[in-house]
C-alpha cells in the first residue's frame, strides 16, 4: 500500500495597503488619515487607498475626481515608486530566511512554499505569523496572510481576515470553505464573469460546485475547466522563483486631455525610450507592439502588431507605435498612452527576470 502524497504549505502573504501604508510610515501627519496614493481631485487616477480612505469607497484605478467624490477630505500624495521597492526588497529578505520558494506577484505580495523551510518548523500557520510579526518589528508595516494546500486556496485566504490578520484553511476544510465562498471572492473571477455566474444562477462556490465540467466549459470556454478544478481544491501551480516576464510595459498619464496626434506622438516618443531603457537593462526583447489608449471618458483601447523579428529598440518601437497611433481616427481626447512588448525572448531563453512596468 502506498503512502499518500503529502499536501504542500503554501502561504500567500499581502500586504496592507502596501503604498499607502509606507506613505503614512513616513509621514506620521498622514496617520489616521484617508490617503490616496496617485491620482488628484482634478484628473488622474488612484493607485492604492489607505483603509480610511476605503470606508468611503475609495479603491485603486479609480478616477481621481470619483475618489475626491466618495471622500471630500481625500488627501492625494505622488507615488515614490523607488522607496516602495526598498521596502519590498526588505520584505523579501525576511521571506528568504524561511524559504528560496518565493514567487513575487508584484512589489506587496508573493507566494512561498514553506513544505520544506529553513526553520525547520512543521506549521506554515506558524510561519506565517512570524513572518508577519518581522515584518511589523522591522518595518513597521503591517501584512495579511493565506495558508493552505495551494496558491489558489492561499490567495483567496489571505483576504480573509485582512488587514493584520491571517486565515488558514486546513486540508480537510478546502472545499467546504470554498463552497461557502461568494463566487465574487474567487481569485480569477472578475466583475464580468461573475455577472455572467449570477446569469446562470451561480452565486457561491456550492452553485460552481454543482455544474458540470462540460457545462462550464460550454458557457466558459478554457476556463470552464478552470473554475471547475478550483472549486474543489484542484490547483497544482508550483510556486516558482524565477517569474518568466511575459510583458514589459511604460504608460503616462497626461495633465491636461491631448487632441492633437503631434503631442501625442512626442508623448509616444518619452514612453518608447523609457520602454528601451528597461528593456536593455534586462537584456530583453520581443515581437508584439501594443499601442495602449484611454480616452478622456475613461474608455481603454489597444492597438496590436506582431512583427516578424525580435525588437527592443526606440526607433522601431515608436516608428510600430505611431503606425497603430495613425490606424484610426481617435474618437475622443486622450488622457492616457502607454507602450507595451510582449511575445518576448523570454519565453524561449527563460531569463529570470521581474515582472516589468513602468508609470511616469
Amino acid at each position: 500500500m502506498t503512502e499518500p502524497i503529502p499536501y504542500r504549505k503554501i502561504i500567500h502573504i499581502d500586504m496592507d495597503a502596501f503604498y499607502a501604508s509606507v506613505e503614512q510610515l513616513d509621514n506620521p501627519e498622514l496617520r489616521g488619515k484617508a490617503l490616496a496614493v496617485g491620482g488628484s481631485e482634478t484628473r488622474g487616477v488612484v493607485s492604492a487607498a489607505s483603509y480610511e480612505a476605503r470606508k468611503f469607497g475609495v479603491r485603486s484605478a479609480m478616477s481621481g475626481v470619483q475618489a475626491k467624490r466618495n471622500c471630500p477630505h481625500l488627501i492625494f500624495v505622488r507615488p515614490r515608486f523607488e522607496r516602495y521597492k526598498e521596502i519590498s526588497k526588505k520584505i523579501r529578505a525576511i521571506f528568504h530566511e524561511y524559504t528560496d520558494l518565493v514567487e513575487p506577484l508584484s512589489l506587496d505580495e508573493a507566494y512561498l512554499d514553506v513544505t520544506q523551510n529553513k526553520k525547520g518548523n512543521p506549521s506554515a500557520t506558524l510561519i506565517a505569523r512570524e513572518i508577519r510579526k518581522k515584518i511589523f518589528d522591522e518595518l513597521g508595516l503591517t501584512a495579511s496572510a493565506g495558508i493552505s494546500v495551494n496558491k489558489f486556496v492561499a490567495k483567496v485566504a489571505s483576504d480573509y481576515n485582512k488587514p493584520n490578520g491571517q486565515k488558514t484553511v486546513n486540508p480537510e476544510e478546502v472545499e467546504e470553505f470554498l463552497e461557502n465562498l461568494d463566487i465574487r471572492k474567487f481569485y480569477g473571477v472578475g466583475k464580468v464573469t461573475a455577472d455572467r455566474m449570477y446569469h446562470l444562477g451561480i452565486f457561491t462556490g456550492k452553485d460552481l460546485k454543482s455544474k458540470s465540467a462540460e457545462f462550464l466549459e460550454e458557457h466558459f470556454s478554457k476556463s470552464g475547466l478552470y473554475y471547475y478544478n478550483i472549486v474543489r481544491g484542484i490547483h497544482n501551480s508550483q510556486v516558482k522563483p524565477n517569474r518568466t516576464t511575459k510583458s514589459v510595459a511604460a504608460e503616462h498619464t497626461f495633465n491636461e486631455n491631448l487632441t492633437s496626434e503631434i503631442f501625442m506622438i512626442e508623448k509616444l516618443e518619452r514612453i518608447a525610450s523609457e520602454l528601451e531603457n528597461r528593456l536593455k537593462k534586462h537584456n530583453i526583447s520581443g515581437k508584439t507592439v501594443t499601442l495602449k489608449i484611454k480616452y478622456s471618458d475613461f474608455t481603454t483601447q489597444t492597438r496590436s502588431k506582431t512583427l516578424p523579428y525580435f525588437i527592443a529598440d526606440k526607433g522601431l518601437l515608436l516608428e510600430t507605435a505611431k503606425e497603430l497611433l495613425f490606424q484610426e481616427r481617435m474618437k475622443e481626447s486622450v488622457r492616457l498612452l502607454g507602450i507595451s512588448l510582449n511575445n518576448l525572448n523570454t519565453e524561449i531563453k527563460k531569463t529570470v527576470v521581474v515582472q516589468l512596468k513602468f508609470e511616469f
